[in-house]
């Protein structure tokens, strides 16, 4: 597979900081523009463990199990993310993984 430069430059950037979540982050949605999909999915699950304060993460990594067929771990996650996200007062990641929680929901 070749990769664009944005990528490799990433992938330098984690040979350093193997858990840094912003790089595994840019990473992540670099990954999933491009449609490399496993490869957005391994780094989102990987700041969830490595890092479960990056709220940013839940939200993203929702929307992917759902793409993915995976209503279950999408609901998992988004209500994950509210908790972590309520005890850190983001109320912006809250209000985004309530919605998705909501949306998801009225599918049943």
């Amino acid at each position: 597979m070749k990769l664009d430069n944005k990528l490799e430059q990433l992938l330098s950037l984690l040979k350093d900081m193997p858990n840094e979540p912003f790089i595994l982050f840019a990473l992540a949605q670099e990954c999933a523009k491009k449609g490399i999909v496993s490869e957005a999915l391994k780094y989102y699950e990987r700041i969830v463990e490595t890092s479960p304060g990056y709220t940013g993460t839940y939200y993203h990594l929702g929307k992917l199990y759902e793409e993915l067929g995976r209503k279950d771990d999408a609901l998992s996650v988004y209500k994950k993310g509210m908790e972590i996200t309520q005890k850190k007062g983001d109320h912006h990641a809250l209000s985004e993984l309530q919605s998705a929680l909501s949306l998801i929901s009225d599918e049943d």
